[in-house]
């Protein structure tokens, strides 16, 4: 199925991408993430709503760089440009899209003078490698430009798809004064576990709509996987394919825990695997878990460098590494479908991935979101908490967890340690809340908030 022919699936971010077409005062703009993710798909979309659209793709058609690089005059740039696709350059009525831009670095600085020469025109610009250009510039219009972050679908998203939004109204209002009723409840378990093993890249989502069969939505996250491994060869000269390959496999193989260097095979350097990990953040296809001893905000003023988690990009991803790679995703698959909610959310780290994604997913799309997870460093224990957000200007623990009261103690621990009255357990169970008197704190309560991992949408309002 060719990624550009694929139905269009409703995503939050074309309220954004209408609000910046609408606004009195634009700056071009960044559409920035992952390779098909779906930026091009919503950039598209967001071109029907214009009177003329233009898209210009530099992989496509490289003999367009000449363009950018002979001449600065954006003004000229444009008339060009709809004169080769006879279409109009209307301020207000015509969309520019400028796609894989960064094979282009001169397109890159001429948002710059977009801005400063032409800022009436709407300029929309993406790239599945933009970061590593964006880096080799020492300025390309910082300030002048806006960004936006895109990721795959989000739960809520995937619902959305599906035409469920009635549920995704209805889990919104519910909290552990009002939990869901049963049935739905349970629909939404189900779904979520049908969200695990489909992921949320868009090519994957429209295969399940339209078939209903995991092996379609496999076939092609087969090929993204691919796509992915042979983008390796364009990350530059000094890093090793090989290196990258091996790195991106440890990453999966350790997810759900501190990353380990000596676990990625072939002898590597450390410092030759930091590389190889900051090269695949940038590319958007993992991110990085910082350990923060969260003594106040902001979370990234205490990380501590040596111990470091990453999470892959998508669950459905994971698993396809996973088979294919280590035949090893066979135990995980069986729980995703048939295995008990404890057993589903305790092992293999896959729900903790899903869960760190999600809290990025519904974040503002205008930041870089930070991921920080906590750990009792030093005091030879294990007691760790799984992510750690800042919520209303406080510390806010989020425990990835099945199970009963008596098997929080690592969160328990955070709570008394940073003094903290509130903290929030996410499973497969319903909304609900445990209230308990810390003996050690003078018998002050505190309060455990259940969020169900289909509804951490629902976490700012909890």
């Amino acid at each position: 199925m060719n990624q550009e022919e694929i139905m269009y699936i409703q995503r939050s971010i074309d309220q954004q991408l209408l609000e910046w077409k609408q606004s009195s005062v634009h700056k071009p703009l960044l559409l920035r993430g992952a390779r098909q993710v779906g930026k091009s798909s919503a950039i598209r979309h967001l071109g029907e709503t214009f009177r003329h659209y233009i898209e210009v793709n530099f992989e496509k058609r490289p003999e367009l760089k000449e363009l950018f690089e002979k001449t600065s005059d954006v003004h000229q740039l444009a008339a060009r440009l709809g004169m080769l696709y006879n279409v109009p350059i209307e301020a207000g009525k015509t969309l520019v899209f400028l796609d894989e831009i960064q094979a282009c670095p001169e397109a890159i600085k001429s948002l710059w003078f977009f801005k400063e020469d032409f800022p009436e025109l709407h300029v929309v610009a993406a790239g599945s490698l933009l970061e590593f250009a964006l880096k080799e510039l020492t300025s390309y219009g910082v300030g002048r430009i806006r960004s936006l972050f895109m990721y795959p679908l989000s739960f809520d998203e995937f619902l959305q798809a599906q035409g469920k939004a009635s549920w995704i109204e209805e889990k919104r209002k519910a909290d552990h004064n009002h939990p869901l009723f049963e049935a739905l409840h349970q629909e939404l378990v189900q779904q979520y576990r049908t969200f695990l093993m489909v992921g949320g890249m868009p090519a994957s989502v429209v295969a399940w709509l339209e078939t209903q069969d995991y092996s379609q939505c496999q076939a092609e996250l087969d090929d993204i996987q691919l796509s992915y491994y042979d983008d390796f060869a364009k990350y530059g000269k000094r890093i090793d394919v090989t290196l990258l390959r091996n790195t991106l496999q440890s990453v999966v193989k350790q997810t759900g825990g501190k990353f380990t260097y000596s676990k990625v095979e072939g002898g590597y350097r450390s410092e030759d695997i930091k590389k190889a990990l900051a090269m695949l953040s940038d590319a958007g296809i993992i991110k990085r878990v910082s350990h923060t001893a969260a003594n106040g905000l902001p979370l990234g003023a205490e990380t501590n460098d040596k111990f470091r988690k990453y999470i892959y990009l998508d669950s459905g991803l994971l698993l396809r590494i996973l088979d294919l790679d280590f035949g090893g995703s066979n135990e995980l698959t069986s729980l995703i479908i048939t295995g008990a909610a404890e057993d589903l959310v305790n092992k293999g780290g896959l729900a903790e991935l899903v869960l760190g994604w999600e809290l990025v997913k519904y974040g503002s799309s205008r930041i870089r979101h930070d991921l920080f997870y906590w750990e009792n460093v030093g005091e030879g224990t294990t007691s760790e908490v799984d992510y750690i957000v800042a919520h209303q200007m406080k510390v806010l623990p989020i425990e990835c967890k099945a199970g009963t009261s008596g098997k929080m103690k690592s969160l328990r621990l955070f709570m008394r340690n940073k003094h903290i009255s509130h903290a929030i357990r996410c499973s497969l169970e319903n909304f609900s809340q445990l209230v308990f008197q810390d003996e050690k704190e003078s018998g002050e309560s505190k309060y455990i908030r259940i969020c169900p991992l289909y509804a951490v949408s629902s976490i700012a309002n909890l």
